[in-house]
């Protein structure tokens, strides 16, 4: 296997122009920050999310990278989505119980304005807290302060299986 990662990483290298680089790197970067446990999840060091979390919010910035493009230059809507939700999530799962965990039933997002700028921050609070669900808001703001996103998720408040 390593042998044709090596191969498929040369090619890439060989084949690519600054602008493929520039993306491999950030690709690259991101799975050694998971790695290295600066980030808990791959998708967290594949968009570089800054965390900063508090009993009250939680916050996230994230680089705008080529990565996240869409087709017409903008940040593809779906990295905006993933965001809000781990925005919303990361103080959700903070909220509950010991031994419990939350995960989103419901997501409800209203796209403002392109994804466009140096990077995004988002920054959730908690709306209602239940025994068995949490709702949440999260807003997704560009670095010129533009709101781009407005968000509300549902979270269900389950028990961890032990493994």
């Amino acid at each position: 296997m390593k042998k044709d990662l090596h191969q498929l990483l040369d090619e890439c290298i060989s084949h690519s122009g600054e602008q493929e680089l520039a993306a491999l790197q950030t690709v690259l970067t991101g799975i050694k920050n998971k790695l290295d446990g600066k980030n808990s999840t791959y998708i967290d060091g594949l968009m570089h999310m800054d965390r900063r979390l508090d009993d009250q919010t939680c916050e996230i910035d994230i680089p705008i990278t080529s990565v996240l493009d869409n087709t017409l230059g903008i940040v593809h809507g779906g990295f905006t989505a993933t965001l809000l939700d781990t925005t919303m999530g990361t103080l959700a799962n903070k909220l509950v119980p010991d031994g419990y965990a939350a995960v989103t039933s419901q997501l409800n997002i209203h796209f403002l304005a392109p994804g466009i700028g140096d990077k995004l921050h988002c920054k959730a609070s908690l709306i209602h807290k239940g025994r068995s669900t949490l709702v949440l808001e999260a807003d997704v703001f560009r670095s010129d302060g533009k709101k781009i996103a407005s968000s509300s998720g549902s979270f269900f408040v389950i028990e961890k299986q032990h493994k």
